[in-house]
């Protein structure tokens, strides 16, 4: 059996990971071809192996959520069940969501495709064009939702068994409370916030490299079967 501070690096590591794929895949292979004027319709063709290429990375960026929680596991275990379980469940269905959201840009490129071949009939694609755009754009929020609540979970079984230092817990609750409220403006009519998702980026930065040169402390488990 691993041991605890193999454990959290590799849930560390994996951390990192996540965050560095995440940057490449949302600001940079699919901005240009997606959010940059003149708008998907007219880019995303020109761009297509761009876009094929970040769906991957984003699948696999996604799953690496569910291998978190698997690596975890064990640990949580030890001091909820239901805990473990959440965050696990909550990592599936985030899973299961970013496949939607990634079905949705494959569909906004294979319109673009058919557009940009069309001679007649773009106001038609047009109007299909803004319901498939609406599409990854919920399936998107939804998403950033549930890891929000996701990763709710995991600071909150930190600081609840003392797994890291509890200010660094505590930070990262905060963030992700930001977060969440972030994602949530956009279905209520209001722009998203940026500035409130900084915080939980730099609470999972400081996380990350506190496990990997830290560990997980298990004091509290170590008082328990004393």
């Amino acid at each position: 059996m691993r041991s605890d501070k193999t454990i959290a690096r590799t849930v560390g590591i994996l951390f990192l990971v996540q965050a560095a794929t995440g940057y490449l895949v949302n600001f940079v292979l699919l901005a240009p071809a997606i959010s940059a004027p003149p708008g998907f319709l007219a880019t995303a063709a020109g761009n297509a192996l761009q876009v094929r290429v970040a769906v991957l990375l984003g699948l696999a960026n996604g799953a690496l959520t569910v291998g978190i929680a698997i690596a975890a596991w064990s640990v949580f275990l030890r001091y909820s069940q239901a805990m473990a379980l959440w965050y696990l469940a909550l990592s599936v269905v985030g899973f299961s969501l970013l496949a939607q959201e990634n079905i949705a840009i494959l569909s906004m490129l294979s319109l673009s495709q058919e557009y940009v071949k069309a001679t007649a009939a773009h106001e038609h694609l047009q109007t299909i064009g803004l319901v498939v755009r609406s599409t990854r754009h919920w399936a998107h929020y939804t998403n950033l939702l549930i890891a929000g609540a996701t990763i709710l979970v995991f600071y909150s079984a930190l600081w609840r068994f003392a797994l890291v230092p509890r200010a660094l817990a505590v930070f990262g609750l905060i963030g992700v409370a930001l977060q969440i409220a972030a994602v949530t403006m956009p279905m209520f009519g209001y722009p998203i916030l940026f500035y409130l998702i900084a915080p939980l980026g730099i609470s999972q930065l400081a996380l990350a490299v506190w496990l990997i040169a830290k560990g997980f402390d298990d004091r509290l488990h170590r008082i328990r079967e004393d």
